[in-house]
């Protein structure tokens, strides 16, 4: 398990590899396809961010409001590709990781190696697990959007996945070669056995 510190650089970026596990600890900044939507919008005119998006990652989430006596509710990721129209916009822009569930686009990839960022997996359906890595949060920006509203997080020990890695490596891509081979081994033994 590697543990990274918010904000990540290209020396932190050029050291993680599709498939190793991270803990992320410090400030992440959550967001979803309508925050991202204004977001560009902001980065197309030459307007100033409501954040400083240098070295930042992006939490792909639209947190449920807290219990009494909680941070936030529950916090699970996202599905990815709806972010990707915007993505490429705002890692020319300096963000440099991502965070969300499922593949991204060929276009993301090449921006992922291109600005030199990461792009992150968490496990979906155990968000009320991951909202317990969440010890603040807050609303910045685009309230009027509810849940998905651009948020900011401290975060402890948030676990996660290297998917995308600057080198062009895809480990879902990879994982489903390996499960293709196997599945050909497999129905090859029995084959053979059959034949026996």
């Amino acid at each position: 398990m590697i543990k990274i510190n918010t904000p990540i650089d290209e020396k932190i970026i050029s050291q993680l590899h599709a498939g190793d596990r991270v803990l992320i600890n410090g400030i992440l900044f959550g967001a979803r396809d309508a925050a991202h939507k204004k977001l560009t919008k902001l980065i197309q005119r030459g307007e100033k961010l409501p954040f400083d998006i240098n070295g930042q990652i992006i939490y792909y989430v639209g947190p449920t409001p807290p219990r009494p006596g909680e941070v936030i509710g529950s916090a699970g990721p996202t599905t990815s590709y709806r972010m990707d129209p915007y993505t490429p916009a705002l890692l020319s822009a300096g963000l440099k990781g991502m965070l969300g569930k499922g593949a991204r686009s060929e276009e993301v990839v090449e921006a992922i190696a291109k600005y030199k960022a990461v792009y992150f997996g968490a496990i979906g359906g155990i968000g009320a697990l991951l909202s317990q890595k969440i010890i603040k949060a807050e609303v910045i920006a685009y309230k009027e959007l509810g849940p998905e509203a651009l948020w900011k997080f401290e975060v402890k020990d948030f676990p996660a996945i290297v998917i995308n890695d600057i080198y062009g490596r895809d480990w879902y891509k990879e994982k489903l070669r390996l499960i293709m081979v196997k599945s050909r081994i497999h129905e090859n033994s029995l084959t053979e056995e059959e034949n026996d």
